[in-house]
């Protein structure tokens, strides 16, 4: 089949080097110029760069909104459209150009989180497993019939870098096995529940931010969740913003103030969270290890000399 793709950042690299790897022409590429985001720098492997290497034409674009994209995608004449990770609305005019229409890959398990950040806001929110989701473009976003789905278990341990690793290497078998069944006719697409679905926006700076109000659970999986290379985890501590690297669960339930800096306990320092914390039936967040504005890294064990203190989720100036 002729094939023009859409994406972006690593997944759509590793897509496209499925296309290039498989029997299927791709015809023209469509990529966004890099970009200063902070979390568009990372897994940034470049898609115009591969086409490039391997002679397929390229449009850089931040909106697929103007005649010259329309005229050359027409030209094209591509028996189907696959994108992974663009990052803005297709019209119908793009996705449905194909004979075939358009093959969307997607990082979750539709059609729970859908949008962006799936694997972040998977672990935030303590699921057991993640995924990849081969559907049909529709005009709702992420919402088209699925044709092929795979999933892999989360760890106690994982941190959204181990996620990544294990979900992209599911892009090239799942674009591959895909577009076999589409053109052998063998595809069976199943329609989403859409009583299911959950949307997730673009995640920023302030959402890394650290509410001591949550419960140490779901903070433990934060912090996982804005391991290196995402930005982590932050606090505001006696003003400065610091960053939490690691922790994990204390064994002892402590009461008190969300953000209470309490006590030492084994290798780590514990922190009082949760909204019910006052009642002391909560375990607290045993922090690790912290990073400060300058870069530098500290056992927390060694950054909090004296306990007492809090803390807190803005510094001088924060809102």
């Amino acid at each position: 089949m002729r094939v023009v793709m859409f994406g972006y950042q690593t997944w759509g690299h590793r897509t496209l080097r499925a296309l290039l790897e498989s029997r299927h022409e791709v015809v023209l590429v469509v990529t966004h110029p890099s970009s200063d985001h902070v979390y568009e720098k990372i897994w940034d492997d470049s898609v115009a760069e591969l086409a490039e290497k391997h002679g397929v034409p390229v449009l850089l674009r931040n909106r697929p909104d103007d005649r010259e994209l329309l005229d050359r995608l027409a030209e094209a004449a591509p028996d189907i459209i696959v994108a992974n990770n663009w990052r803005t609305w297709l019209p119908p005019e793009i996705f449905d150009l194909p004979p075939h229409g358009t093959l969307n890959v997607h990082d979750s398990l539709l059609p729970s989180y859908a949008g962006f950040s799936p694997l972040i806001w998977a672990l935030i929110n303590g699921e057991r497993e993640v995924g990849v989701t081969a559907h049909r473009m529709d005009a709702e976003l992420d919402a088209g019939d699925i044709v092929l789905q795979r999933a892999v278990p989360v760890g106690p341990a994982d941190t959204a870098t181990d996620l990544f690793h294990r979900t992209v290497d599911l892009i090239e078998p799942i674009v591959t096995e895909a577009l076999d069944r589409i053109e052998s006719g063998t595809a069976e697409w199943s329609r989403q529940d859409r009583s299911k679905a959950s949307f997730f926006h673009k995640r920023s700076l302030v959402d890394s931010r650290i509410d001591w109000n949550w419960p140490a659970e779901d903070l433990e999986r934060l912090v996982r969740a804005q391991c290196d290379p995402y930005p982590n985890a932050f606090t505001y501590h006696r003003g400065e913003r610091l960053r939490i690297v690691s922790a994990g669960l204390s064994e002892a339930n402590y009461g008190g103030t969300p953000g209470r800096i309490f006590i030492r306990e084994g290798d780590g320092i514990v922190i009082v969270a949760g909204e019910r914390a006052r009642a002391g039936r909560s375990r607290g967040l045993l922090v690790k290890r912290v990073r400060t504005e300058d870069g530098t890294e500290h056992a927390a064990t060694d950054y909090f000399r004296t306990m007492g203190g809090y803390l807190t989720a803005t510094g001088p100036g924060v809102s």
